[in-house]
């Protein structure tokens, strides 16, 4: 089984209460796809500039993620983004965005991905996402994420989209905000209207929640004693959810999907120890499984 993603690779300059890291590997992309790697077999597809450094583009090759579909493109520089976080470590500062390539960003899904059973549709424009789902023949199982912005500014292509979609990945604002419903019951009922058959509600230290038209589950955020950087916890959470779900080779199944988000949430746990992609990038998967039977033992009775 193998995941096809979309989304951005860049290059960011982070700071936070403990410490700051310039010109770190970056983007939903890679977060999602070092995340998913430990799992299951993933392709990424987006750009990258001339100026994009060897040494990230090694890093993503070395964990096993097929990068044939990240174009270098020499009409511009790379995605960049700097941003600052104060003690609270939620939604940090922009100090500045660069688009750069990712601004003109025209999908190529190659070949050979074109039959991947499981796509994943990481946050960026909406019409981007439906170009990328129409060069995947016949996934099983779609999912996206998406935020405040497109919600803002294309709401319409936004729902097309939906439309098309088995999961919905996004974060409890963004979820108020998309239904227009404070309460997250509710929320998840108008959202799931608008044609996803599963809402995954991303709720950062207080953990997640899983919705289907029967059924709800709830699961902790992994406790920490350090965290250094919360850039990608997102990403990485879904990374860890699809991989686990595509690992399975099932259909829409809730039971796995609990089981995903598990997964999801450890694997986010082990991203926020340390700056930019650099945990994953060095995690093993006895970790990984060590750290979820201890998630298991802290939630439940």
């Amino acid at each position: 089984m193998s995941i096809v993603v979309v989304g951005s690779v860049g290059i960011d300059t982070i700071e936070t209460p403990f410490g700051r890291e310039e010109n770190v590997l970056g983007g939903s992309a890679c977060y999602f796809s070092l995340a998913a790697r430990n799992f299951t077999d993933v392709h990424m597809v987006s750009s990258v500039g001339e100026d994009f450094p060897q040494a990230h583009s090694e890093l993503l090759r070395s964990r096993g993620i097929d990068t044939e579909g990240v174009t270098v493109s020499s009409d511009g520089e790379t995605f960049r983004w700097e941003g600052r976080y104060d003690y609270d470590m939620k939604d940090p500062e922009t100090v500045s965005v660069t688009l750069g390539v990712l601004g003109s960003l025209d999908p190529v899904v190659p070949e050979k991905s074109r039959n991947a059973d499981y796509l994943f549709l990481a946050n960026t424009d909406p019409e981007i996402q439906l170009k990328v789902l129409e060069q995947v023949s016949s996934p099983r199982i779609v999912a996206c994420d998406t935020m405040n912005f497109w919600i803002d500014n294309k709401l319409q292509e936004l729902k097309t989209l939906l439309g098309r979609v088995n999961i919905l990945i996004i974060n409890d604002s963004e979820a108020r905000q998309l239904s227009e419903e404070p309460l997250m019951v509710r929320a998840a009922r108008k959202i799931m209207d608008m044609g996803p058959e599963f809402l995954i509600v991303k709720r950062g230290e207080y953990g997640a929640l899983l919705f289907s038209r029967e059924d709800l589950f709830f699961a902790p955020s992994y406790m920490l004693e350090q965290v250094l950087d919360p850039t990608g916890a997102g990403d990485t959470f879904a990374g860890g959810f699809m991989g686990y779900v595509a690992s399975r080779g099932k259909d829409l199944d809730f039971a796995g999907f609990k089981k995903g988000v598990a997964y999801g949430s450890v694997l986010a746990s082990f991203t926020v120890e340390d700056f930019s992609v650099r945990r994953l990038g060095s995690l093993r998967k006895e970790e990984i499984e060590q750290r979820y039977a201890e998630f298991l033992r802290l939630s439940t009775m």
